[in-house]
């Protein structure tokens, strides 16, 4: 079966100013799937996302979307199609959950067009696919820094974006909110969005995402499914570990048990 994509990259190379991070970057994300990026920091899993979000534009080859070259679109019609979170945000001094939420629903706004009940309705089940009914009156700033990270997923809900890119978007959750908003993105992978995040947890990334893109050295080292991709060599090749892998007891997914170091006892 032929697996479909609209966002690839075709030998992209890419960097901030003169400084290059990733180079010679091909590939596809196949439409519809939850994608991780994983490997270790610094290697270029960021600027990897960033580019597909058009928030840096490479230095040579070309991020494609439906075929055609993200340059080619108008901000605003490519914000209907993509929504990034990024790795840190910061709200307007003063702004309420429910106001910095609504803002997700910009790019469906102009000078001729008001506020509508579909607006509403965006918003309102933003809201609640992340628990911040409750809090949709406080101020951003006056909540924890889990919280604020569920706001930020909430605009990117209430935009409404057949992709959703997000980079670390666990970072700042516990453990349960990790889980939470992990459940939350395979739902919506399920009901047919394409979703594409950076992960550090192997384990997490191997449970939730389908469709794994290994990153070392701002290459692409490799890409496949978990099943594929999370093998004992390849644990150690990019990331220096020695483990074991079994499958996870809950999902059958690939899961990766360090192997403890032998120490010798202090004398």
């Amino acid at each position: 079966m032929t697996t479909t994509s609209r966002l690839a990259m075709n030998n992209v190379t890419i960097g901030y100013d003169n400084h290059t991070i990733a180079r010679d970057l091909k590939l596809a994300i196949p439409d519809r799937t939850f994608t991780a990026i994983i490997g270790p920091n610094g290697c270029g899993k960021s600027t990897l996302l960033r580019g597909f979000a058009r928030v840096i534009r490479p230095q040579t080859g070309q991020v494609l979307f439906d075929e055609k070259s993200l340059d080619s679109y108008k901000p605003k019609d490519l914000a209907r199609e993509l929504g990034l979170l990024p790795q840190t945000s910061i709200a307007p001094e003063g702004i309420r959950v429910y106001d910095l939420v609504a803002r997700g629903r910009a790019p469906y706004q102009s000078l001729l067009r008001q506020w509508s009940p579909e607006d509403e309705e965006a918003v309102t089940q933003a809201l609640a696919a992340t628990n911040l009914t409750e809090l949709s009156t406080r101020l951003v700033d006056q909540l924890s820094g889990g919280q604020r990270q569920r706001v930020w997923v909430a605009m990117l809900l209430a935009q409404q974006t057949p992709i959703m890119l997000l980079d670390e978007p666990t970072t700042f959750l516990d453990i349960s909110h990790q889980f939470e908003l992990l459940d939350l993105l395979r739902d919506l992978n399920h009901a047919g969005k394409t979703v594409i995040t950076v992960l550090h947890d192997l384990n997490q990334a191997s449970r939730y995402a389908d469709h794994l893109i290994v990153m070392k050295d701002g290459h692409i080292h490799t890409t496949g499914s978990p099943q594929e991709v999370i093998t004992p060599e390849l644990v150690h090749d990019v990331f220096g570990l020695d483990c074991m892998i079994s499958p996870d007891p809950v999902t059958g997914t690939p899961a990766v048990f360090p192997l403890a170091k032998t120490h010798n006892p202090a004398v």
